[in-house]
């Protein structure tokens, strides 16, 4: 899968995205590293050893670099953000049964604009999967023979 590169200086706003979001009972905010084996497991379980080792590295930063989607008092998504590389983001993972509900979107754009605060101004987004959801969602476009990029030669889960 190639990788894309999001612009950051064009972001919708932040905080109406949240706002919405927050009257369909969803809560977007930063993962804090009293959340870390929750989560760490939330996402190992729905998306495996990988993800989950790229999610756990992210508490290790400050602030934490990895932002979830709460709903009901359980996780609903993930987003994280300088996992594997500096300036990368990603991974991002939503429950199948919540995917109809924007909530990618709205972690996509709430990890962004933690990379626009450490002064960004573009983000790789490595190894994407659904590449019109990224055009879509934030303007992202492909990198030219990034294919296979930073994860070609990962041990096999």
């Amino acid at each position: 899968m190639p990788d894309m590169l999001a612009p950051l200086l064009q972001l919708p706003p932040l905080a109406p995205l949240l706002g919405e979001y927050e009257k369909k009972g969803i809560r977007i905010r930063r993962a804090m590293v009293p959340d870390m084996r929750r989560v760490t497991g939330w996402v190992l379980t729905n998306f495996g050893e990988h993800w989950a080792s790229e999610c756990e590295i992210c508490f290790s930063r400050r602030p934490v670099s990895c932002f979830i989607a709460v709903e009901s008092g359980e996780i609903a998504g993930f987003a994280c953000y300088e996992a594997t590389n500096l300036d990368f983001f990603g991974p991002i993972g939503v429950l199948e049964s919540r995917r109809s509900l924007g909530i990618g979107k709205g972690l996509l754009i709430a990890a962004l604009h933690g990379m626009r605060e450490m002064g960004y101004a573009y983000a790789i987004i490595g190894g994407v999967g659904p590449i019109p959801f990224y055009e879509k969602a934030v303007g992202a476009t492909l990198i030219p023979e990034s294919y296979p990029g930073i994860y070609a030669d990962l041990l096999p889960e």
